[in-house]
């Protein structure tokens, strides 16, 4: 890997370049429900005021996913900031595999259908069930299911994990309607039996990430591979049940449930079958996948492991090789800014609490969890509390502005990056005022930063991954309309936004004489090189433009 090399117009601030991601903090359309705006941000704005600010496209093509409709989430977000470019992400490469029948035609598809086959057993499906397009799309659980059935599989059991977040809060029967009437139409000539097995809310079962809260997925192997727990006849059944016992709840949350037939489950997991996590999202997919592919298990008593062929979606962490069989290649992120950096002996510190901690490294790396270089490179984890992020909105704000201070005054590192998970993850639970007490926690983190930057006479460079507390309300599409619920407040949308972001150079000093450059209709992979430039060094020829020309 080569270094970079050093810029002939400025030689670097005498303090670190500091690069803070305000997750889910976008610029919104709306007044009404941009909790962004109606926070108290007195340092945010002074920052926006006082700093060389802009706007930056944070959703669709600018982030790699198939079209401008799609919104952006943390996975490609910090993918795109920390590699400097755009790669076609996980929605774009797994739609055009199945449309050109790439996937269908790999030997990974094929053995688990020959399995399935061979065996007379059932081919399963578990993964997020909803159109989000951020961790699945069920578009692409169709195709497979109808491919399956082309291809001769007589039985197939879908574990539906119920969304809320990447879609409207309550919009599960949506989804399950539709899908349990393409499920008859499928099973209508009576040559295969495909069914609904299991499901339950996503932030209860299954998609836990960062080893935050192994109890989900021990709920999810128990629903899933065991088929315990509370029976319906169907999905429908199960959501209107939950929803009439608890009313306000949110599809996210719901309880875990297993559809019965004649008395027993319909579709648990035993040796011999073969299963596909659909999910091309590694974040929320890594440990469902270990519980299948570990011979050992300490995180939680799973019982006997059944013999299965397993696969994923894509590959979720290459490093690792997690899982061994996937259905999609991953893109091949290469030279990323902290490969670069690592090259070029910059001294770095990558830190986040644990719901945004692999998003810092992981991630911004490009798919490389490990530091490049372990001496030039600390990655700090600040341990997330178990509790719903409504409960404490603050999060661990305090503890990782603090330690960022600590980083700044002890003048080790050269560039410092960190996320604020708080916009994003309690932006999702749509409670309203704990997004207000999150966006104001994040921007009293701000005001200190910005004051240890200033003694240090670094550079302070803000942004965010996409936005969601800045779209909190939901809004009529032609008439801009807030939709007003049957309490008389505002419908909650959970649902990241399609806003662009906010991006500002701060140089107290003044010495890199940063001004916005002249190129246009920038994303937020032009983070890298506005980054590397503030660094003193040239950005890679074919990295996106910086914001700002120095010097």
């Amino acid at each position: 890997m080569e270094a970079l090399k050093k810029s002939t117009v400025f030689k670097g601030a005498e303090g670190p370049v500091v690069l803070v991601i305000m997750d889910g903090m976008g610029i919104g359309k709306y007044a009404e429900g941009d909790f962004v705006l109606s926070s108290n941000t007195p340092n945010f704005d002074w920052l926006m005021k006082n700093g060389v600010s802009t706007q930056l496209k944070a959703h669709g093509k600018a982030v790699g996913l198939p079209d401008d409709s799609d919104m952006g989430n943390s996975e490609v977000g910090h993918n795109a900031i920390g590699c400097g470019r755009v790669f076609h992400q996980g929605a774009a490469l797994v739609g055009e595999a199945i449309a050109t029948g790439a996937m269908f035609d790999g030997k990974t598809w094929k053995d688990l259908v020959a399995n399935a086959k061979t065996n007379g057993s059932a081919l399963h499906f578990i993964g997020l069930f909803s159109d989000g397009n951020v961790h699945s799309n069920i578009a692409h659980l169709k195709a497979m299911l109808e491919r399956a059935k082309a291809d001769g599989v007589k039985t197939a059991r879908v574990h539906a994990l119920i969304d809320g977040r990447d879609v409207p809060p309550t919009s599960a029967l949506d989804y399950v309607e539709p899908f349990e009437a393409f499920l008859a139409e499928i099973n209508a000539d009576g040559t295969v039996d495909y069914s609904i097995a299991s499901g339950g809310g996503r932030m209860n079962i299954t998609m836990d990430r960062y080893n935050a809260n192994w109890d989900m997925v021990k709920r999810g192997w128990d629903t899933h591979v065991k088929g315990e727990g509370r029976k319906f006849a169907s999905m429908k059944e199960a959501v209107e049940t939950f929803r009439a016992e608890k009313p306000g709840i949110l599809d996210q949350d719901l309880p875990p449930f297993v559809i019965e037939r004649d008395g027993k489950a319909v579709g648990p997991i035993v040796d011999g079958d073969s299963v596909i996590f659909f999910n091309f999202r590694g974040d929320r997919a890594l440990e469902i996948t270990k519980a299948f592919e570990a011979d050992e298990l300490k995180e939680f008593d799973r019982g006997p492991k059944p013999k299965v062929n397993y696969a994923g979606m894509m590959q979720y962490d290459g490093d690792l090789g997690i899982p061994k069989n996937y259905l999609v290649t991953p893109p091949a992120i290469d030279r990323t800014m902290g490969e670069f950096l690592a090259a070029t002996g910059i001294h770095q510190l990558a830190i986040s609490e644990t719901q945004k901690y692999g998003h810092v490294t992981y991630f911004f790396n490009g798919g490389v969890e490990q530091p490049f270089n372990e001496a030039l490179e600390d990655y700090v984890e600040i341990k997330s509390d178990v509790c719903p992020f409504e409960d404490a909105p603050r999060m661990k704000a305090d503890e990782i502005t603090d330690a960022v201070v600590k980083a700044i005054e002890s003048g080790k590192y050269e560039f410092i990056r960190l996320n604020y998970p708080n916009g994003d993850m309690v932006g999702h639970t749509g409670v309203f005022p704990a997004v207000t007490i999150a966006v104001q926690a994040v921007d009293e983190g701000l005001g200190k930063l910005k004051s240890a930057v200033e003694k240090a006479n670094g550079i302070l460079v803000v942004s965010a991954d996409h936005g969601n507390a800045d779209d909190m309300y939901e809004h009529d599409k032609k008439t801009g309309a807030v939709k007003i619920g049957k309490d008389g407040m505002p419908n909650a949308k959970t649902a990241h936004s399609l806003n662009p972001v906010p991006a500002i150079v701060y140089d107290p000093s003044g010495t890199s004489k940063a001004r916005l450059s002249t190129a246009k209709d920038l994303g937020i992979s032009s983070l890298a090189g506005t980054c590397i430039k503030l660094l003193g060094y040239e950005p890679p020829a074919d990295y996106t433009p910086s914001i700002v020309d120095v010097g």
